[in-house]
């Protein structure tokens, strides 16, 4: 996917400060980066290492993060590597290794679990090359900072969308199911602690009843074959799905669609894919959860130029929260962006912001309902 992140990078800093800010309160393809870009980016002298985890978990991985990232470390005329572990935990660490013999200053790494990250980042440290934990924190990694979404607050996104839609159905008694994301993956911890608590006073209540609560380890197929068990061991009695991101619903709707219930039970997502986009628009999906990842990556390239640079006061700036690693139980200083709910109504706002294209998703069965809804 191109985009024209260019003009976007410049003006990103002043909004990601307010959108990071508003939070202190509470495949193998290298690229490397090349000189010059703008001049309101902060600069440094050194090379930076980012590993993604993998192409399928998420489109998001390769579609919106590879550019963002790369866009923002040339802006600020950085030497970037960014590579992908595609989902290969022997592979991740050999790019750990690679990255830290070609002389990275910082090393970004966004897991595959907290036991192969942990690894990675303990020969960082051993090699004296600092450490960013990127959108997934590494638990017992010890990253020096940790750049991500607030990853409860999605979850409590996909929460209230859910009852909204319930609501907006006429559903104030409700079976609902829980399909999570991998449990190896602590952000899906955390997006779950988000979707319960938001869920929790409708449960307790008695007003939603929880039928079903398994994994679909962040693919289709899986999600697909948990809610069709689900739904056979509750005699199609399913009324509403937390589904943790838009690949599992993706899975959920297509088996919803074979059982003739597409559309009549409210399900939710996340990363605003154009799949996801494209369910929304047809009424498939009651909402996505959005997070713009220019945001994510430009908060995280200049936290790696600041800790290029030695400048602790740039770093603590940035960094105006914490998380606490469940594993050593000591708090990680961390910038955290705000997520935004979106639904059929809301789908123009991500096109505008340059996260997806109109062409990529107002295709064949869904041109129609992007003309209803303003999306072009």
């Amino acid at each position: 996917m191109v985009r024209n992140k260019g003009a976007r990078i410049a003006s990103l800093m002043a909004v990601g400060a307010l959108a990071f800010g508003a939070l202190a309160a509470c495949g193998s393809d290298s690229e490397g980066g090349s000189e010059g870009g703008s001049g309101d980016s902060p600069k440094a002298d050194g090379k930076v290492g980012v590993i993604l985890p993998d192409e399928t978990t998420s489109p998001r991985w390769e579609a919106n993060d590879r550019p963002s990232l790369k866009a923002a470390f040339d802006a600020a005329g950085v030497e970037s590597i960014i590579d992908n572990a595609g989902g290969d935990v022997a592979k991740f660490g050999e790019i750990c290794d690679s990255m830290i013999n070609e002389g990275v200053t910082v090393i970004m790494i966004v897991n595959l679990d907290s036991e192969s990250g942990k690894a990675c980042l303990s020969k960082a440290a051993d090699a004296g090359v600092q450490s960013i934990d990127y959108d997934r924190l590494t638990l017992g990694g010890g990253a020096s900072y940790y750049v991500s979404f607030d990853n409860v607050a999605v979850g409590g996104l996909m929460g209230t969308g859910l009852t909204d839609c319930l609501d907006a159905a006429g559903k104030t008694k409700a079976n609902v199911i829980y399909i999570n994301g991998d449990p190896n993956d602590n952000n899906a911890a955390l997006f779950k602690q988000g979707y319960e608590e938001a869920l929790k006073p409708k449960i307790d209540s008695g007003d939603y009843k929880l039928v079903g609560d398994q994994s679909g380890f962040w693919d289709a197929t899986k999600a697909g074959d948990a809610y069709e068990q689900l739904y056979t061991q509750n005699k199609g009695k399913i009324d509403g799905v937390v589904s943790a991101n838009d690949t599992m619903a993706g899975g959920i709707i297509a088996r919803m669609k074979d059982n003739g219930t597409a559309g009549q039970v409210p399900t939710t997502g996340q990363d605003a894919s154009v799949e996801g986009l494209q369910n929304v628009l047809a009424g498939y999906q009651c909402g996505t959860v959005y997070k713009n990842t220019d945001l994510e990556a430009k908060t995280a390239s200049d936290l790696a130029i600041a800790l290029i640079n030695g400048d602790t006061d740039a770093a603590a700036a940035l960094a105006t929260g914490s998380v606490k690693d469940t594993e050593t139980g000591k708090d990680v200083a961390s910038a955290l962006a705000v997520p935004v709910w979106i639904t059929a109504d809301k789908v123009q706002t991500v096109i505008d912001d340059g996260f997806q294209k109109a062409a990529d998703i107002c295709v064949d069965e869904f041109k129609k309902a992007c003309e209803e809804n303003g999306v072009k």
